[in-house]
């Protein structure tokens, strides 16, 4: 295929569609937003404020909590999904503790317009302890999900 120029037509419905080159030879389909990234981060959100204080979730924890968006398949949102959650946790609104959310290595994610010293603070306040490596032990303050 080399690197031509690849044409597509997008579905309606399946997001915005990317395609990242490969190896100059191959071009595979990366999804850069959900297909109704409103409804996705009204989910996300929801979820997230569901996280009792002191408590931490992770990005492919949340991602994993939400269905699968219709259009895709499970393995393209295993790929996409947390990063989707990222999105939405830079979005949200007042009221979202967006601070409980970190990544998979325990650790803070910088978020747009405020620092890692702020999460910091307002996990610490929470009593989420951070470990020499700056991490939180997911074990000890790992949510478990919702109760259902």
């Amino acid at each position: 295929m080399g690197s031509e120029a690849l044409a597509t037509e997008i579905p309606k419905g399946i997001g915005k569609l990317a395609f990242v080159l490969q190896e100059d030879i191959d071009m595979t389909p990366g999804f850069t937003s959900p297909p109704d990234p409103r409804a996705f981060q009204l989910q996300v959100w929801e979820l997230v404020r569901r996280i009792p204080p002191g408590k931490v979730a992770t990005y492919g924890q949340i991602a994993a909590l939400v269905p699968t968006p219709p259009g895709l398949s499970a393995k393209d949102y295993r790929a996409f999904g947390p990063r989707w959650v990222g999105g939405a946790m830079a979005a949200c609104p007042t009221g979202v503790p967006w601070q409980r959310v970190i990544n998979a290595q325990g650790k803070i994610s910088l978020r747009r317009g405020s620092g890692e010293s702020e999460q910091r603070a307002l996990l610490g306040a929470e009593g989420v302890i951070f470990d020499e490596r700056q991490r939180v032990d997911l074990k000890r303050f790992g949510w478990e999900g919702p109760q259902t």
